[in-house]
């Protein structure tokens, strides 16, 4: 079996013989390249053809993020940011590069780590992130705003839009959850709302703790809508007063009579926060709730989608083609949990579409 093709990008002379190190060790890793700038780096990856690129954020002459964004637009090829996560700047770019097509990120080893666990994550992670088939990546066609046309009509946030017919019942609340691939999904899905969307937004993302502390407030700079960390006890904002809400690192999220829970109890799925923990906890909310299940690896969310559409939640899946991983949408299409099948640029249509139209309760 022929071994994965890996070019390291890195431009720390140190640090790049540390991950050619650990790499090279590996009997099924072959590095095939170094670039000690993003510029060359983008020579090398058209030249060499590597299965994977592992890319630092900070280097000279063009940047990470400017390799990452020309390499996905005219070269897509299995990325791993590999960045220090105690930097902000550092951080807002690793998720902007991971926005615009990287696949994963590993926190840049620091010289003291006292066994192999860095080094069997790092090789797992690389072997890992190569087998997945990336697609092109353009980053300007992420529309800034809703569509016009989207918005025609009432006034979202009026009370009209928020109370049904006789009988009806009224979508109160979204919930999202994604994994790898998550954050430039989740960025066009917000991009494609407005100020106006009335529904608030429980948002469950899959990144490494060291990575999740500034989330919030990166997505809050790109989103329409204001983005915080979710605080325990806080209650669900109301109808017309929305926001997105995000589960901290490390901490399930659950919704517990109309307030936000956080929970360091056991994770689902290898995973916490968990999908699943967040869509379990709105089941006796499902006919208010809209859930949709976004790129991501594994099954995390499948069973929970699951359990909201038997209840009544209309549920959202994203399709293959748009996702960077059909892994979380594929289990839960499979199990028929998904009412709509979606490429990403169409679900924040179908979230105006459901925050406007009440359904009659118990109706499917």
């Amino acid at each position: 079996m022929p071994k994965t093709r890996v070019l390291v990008a890195e431009d720390s002379l140190t640090v790049r013989r540390r991950l050619v190190e650990v790499l090279s060790a590996d009997p099924d890793l072959e590095v095939v390249g170094e670039a000690e700038d993003g510029k060359r780096a983008i020579a090398l990856c058209l030249q060499l053809r590597p299965d994977v690129i592992t890319m630092d954020m900070m280097m000279p002459v063009m940047s990470g993020l400017g390799a990452t964004e020309y390499l996905m637009a005219h070269c897509p090829t299995p990325i791993v940011i590999v960045s220090a996560s105690t930097n902000r700047g550092e951080l807002f770019r690793t998720y902007d590069a991971l926005a615009a097509g990287a696949v994963d990120v590993v926190e840049k080893p620091r010289g003291d780590e006292t066994d192999a666990a860095w080094e069997r994550a790092f090789a797992s992670t690389v072997k890992l992130v190569a087998r997945i088939k990336v697609i092109t990546h353009l980053r300007g066609r992420l529309p800034q705003l809703a569509p016009a046309d989207l918005l025609h009509g009432n006034d979202l946030r009026s009370p009209a839009a928020q109370a049904g017919p006789g009988g009806a019942v009224a979508r109160r609340l979204v919930a999202v959850g994604a994994s790898t691939g998550g954050p430039g999904a989740i960025v066009e899905l917000l991009r494609g709302l407005s100020p106006q969307f009335p529904l608030p937004i429980l948002l469950v993302l899959h990144i490494g703790a060291a990575f999740g502390a500034a989330l919030a407030e990166w997505l809050d700079g790109l989103s329409p809508l204001r983005v915080s960390l979710a605080r325990d006890g806080e209650p669900l904002p109301a109808v017309g007063d929305a926001r997105v809400i995000v589960a901290p690192p490390e901490r399930h999220l659950r919704l517990v009579d109309g307030r936000l829970r956080l929970g360091s109890d056991a994770e689902r799925h290898s995973c916490r926060p968990s999908v699943d923990v967040l869509f379990d906890s709105l089941s006796e909310r499902a006919p208010e709730t809209v859930a949709c299940l976004l790129t991501g690896m594994g099954r995390d969310g499948a069973d929970g989608l699951l359990g909201l559409r038997r209840r009544g939640a209309l549920t959202i899946a994203q399709d293959e083609q748009s996702s960077v991983v059909f892994g979380m949408p594929r289990e839960a299409i499979l199990l028929g949990a998904a009412d709509q099948i979606l490429p990403i640029d169409r679900i924040a249509p179908a979230l105006i579409h459901a925050a406007r139209r009440p359904v009659l309760g118990g109706q499917r």
